[in-house]
């Protein structure tokens, strides 16, 4: 499983520009499945084919990062925010362009109180000579992912993108292992997730399905002094509740925790106060489809230095796969 995480991680798939971790994720499942197409906004849709429920199993395959969007005299780049992007966060991490180019995130010198803090007030610097020479390296628009490497700490790794490659991981592995079912799968890895739950908004009106499972990374109340939730690292994966963009489907929620009971799979209930996931779009598609999630604990999210189990991982595999085969 970390070799794989390590890989997913690996690859640039800032939102809107996710052709690079699309072409490795089907390079490694096209033989698995029935079917494998990429629609028009750019989602990933691996279908397993039968005669039985319709099931959409969705993971995000975008990462959040910064667009350029000005480039001064002096070769320093601007740039906004693609997805929620933290200044503090922000701050001292390297970046790579989509080209190649890495560059370092710094703030104005000027700015003597770090409370003022704002993207508005910092800039890359790609150790260009000059305009012309940042120019030759990094174009207006041209989009950034920070910089991670995967590495493991005990049971936990720590990497940058981990929301959502680790999600994509557990759909890979669940389409390699999963048993002869008779319901038609269709496994979908979503792009644009971070700038609004557009991918899987657009995957879920084309296929319709019967029911919806998401896999994504939720917040953890474990370390110290944080926020109180009841979710933490190492303590099995999370059977999402809420969030602010889904209340989820009863049916689906209970299918999870049967399915997690029947397997002696360690759970644990998700109630998150802020931020959305796929459901979100895919519960009010059409007449409405009933959805749920199975979310991944993970510490420091949208960090460059994000954490999460590698046992919740491997029992969010046996979780989904089971889910799957009723």
């Amino acid at each position: 499983m970390f070799e794989l995480i390590k890989s997913l991680t690996e690859k640039f798939g800032v939102s809107g520009n996710e052709e690079e971790i699309r072409e490795f994720i089907k390079g490694r499942i096209e033989k698995y499945v029935d079917n494998i197409e990429v629609d028009a906004l750019g989602n990933l849709i691996a279908t397993k084919k039968g005669k039985g429920k319709k099931i959409m199993v969705a993971a995000h395959m975008d990462e959040i990062g910064v667009m350029a969007t000005h480039i001064d005299d002096k070769g320093f780049v601007r740039f906004s925010n693609i997805g929620w992007v933290s200044a503090n966060y922000a701050l001292g991490q390297r970046v790579r362009f989509g080209s190649g180019t890495y560059g370092t995130v710094f703030y104005e010198e000027k700015l003597e109180d770090l409370k003022g803090l704002k993207l508005s007030n910092m800039y890359i610097d790609i150790g260009a000579k000059d305009k012309a020479d940042a120019q030759s390296k990094v174009k207006i628009g041209d989009t950034a992912a920070f910089c991670g490497d995967a590495l493991i700490s005990g049971d936990m790794v720590i990497s940058k993108a981990l929301d959502d490659r680790s999600g994509c991981a557990v759909l890979i592995k669940t389409i390699e292992n999963l048993p002869k079912t008779d319901n038609e799968i269709y496994f979908v890895f979503t792009v644009q997730e971070e700038l609004g739950l557009r991918g899987a908004k657009t995957a879920a009106y084309k296929l319709l399905p019967d029911f919806a499972i998401a896999v994504d990374v939720t917040l953890t109340g474990d370390t110290p002094d944080c926020k109180p939730m009841e979710v933490k690292c190492g303590k099995g994966p999370a059977i999402k509740i809420k969030d602010r963009s889904v209340i989820c489907h009863n049916t689906v929620k209970k299918l999870l925790e049967e399915s997690a009971q029947k397997l002696s799979i360690p759970y644990q209930f998700e109630i998150l106060e802020s931020g959305g996931s796929d459901p979100g779009a895919i519960h009010v598609t059409a007449g409405g489809i009933p959805s749920g999630a199975i979310s991944i604990p993970c510490r420091y999210t949208h960090s460059p230095s994000e954490m999460v189990s590698l046992t919740d991982m491997e029992d969010a595999v046996k979780l989904l796969t089971q889910s799957l085969i009723f």
